[in-house]
This record gives C-alpha cells, sequence and structure tokens, in this order.
C-alpha cells in the first residue's frame, strides 16, 4: 500500500454461526431533577464574610452542599468538627419566609430572611466590650 492509494472502509461482516446482540434501546430524554444552588454573586457575598472571618482566627474551613430541597454553606472551626453555622437558601420558602437562613450547630435558626446580606449581619457583628 502506497501513501497515494485511498483508504477505504468496509462494513464488518458478522459470521452467522455467532450470536449477534439485540440492537441497543435510543437514550431515553430525561429532564434533569431541579437542584437548589447558590448564585455566583451569593457565593461572593458568603465568601467575602468568610474571607474576613478567616482575617479574623474565628473560621478556618467551610463546605458546600447542593441537594433538591436547599443549598448548603457551612462553617468550620476546625475540619474535624459540626459546623458552627449553616447558611441555608431554601428556594421553596421564598415566598414564604425567606429563602435564606443562618442556623447554629444545635440547630436554632438566628435569622430568616428575603435580603442575603440582611440574613448574613447576624454574623458580621461586632462584639463590643463595655468598660467601666
Amino acid at each position: 500500500m502506497s501513501d497515494k492509494d485511498p483508504i477505504a472502509f468496509r462494513p464488518r461482516v458478522v459470521p452467522p454461526s455467532l450470536p449477534t446482540s439485540p440492537t441497543p434501546s435510543p437514550p431515553t430524554v430525561s429532564t434533569p431533577t431541579p437542584v437548589a444552588r447558590f448564585s455566583r454573586q451569593e457565593l461572593h457575598t458568603i465568601l467575602n464574610l468568610y474571607g474576613r472571618k478567616v482575617a479574623c482566627g474565628e473560621w478556618r474551613d467551610y463546605a458546600i452542599d447542593f441537594g433538591r430541597e436547599k443549598a448548603v454553606f457551612s462553617v468550620f472551626r476546625r475540619s474535624s468538627e459540626c459546623p458552627l453555622y449553616t447558611i441555608e437558601k431554601s428556594p421553596k420558602l421564598t415566598r414564604k419566609q425567606g429563602a435564606y437562613s443562618v442556623v447554629t450547630a444545635s440547630g436554632l435558626i438566628l435569622k430568616r430572611g428575603h435580603d442575603l446580606l440582611r440574613v448574613l449581619e447576624v454574623l458580621d457583628k461586632q462584639v463590643r466590650l463595655l468598660r467601666y
């Protein structure tokens, strides 16, 4: 065979003695299940708060979970512990109590609302020491 000869493709012939596999059925098109997610702007807001708290030495690790019901941003003091706070987004509650909430490790809801910045103010407040 030389370089100038065309390449000929021949269909593969299956001998009749070999069993043939059934033809595969076409793939079924299924609608993907909706997943709750944080938008880019929401993540930017949450990570700004997280960066400030890491700079202060209060927080050290985080985790993000996405599910059908809610998206969760968990904050840890150490990665081996349970989360100090979870920032949750529940799209089902958008028209009722508000999609965003801040929950403590014990399950206490610190704040819930429609605006993420207002909800995150609970975590961002400075502790003031009073002098006598």
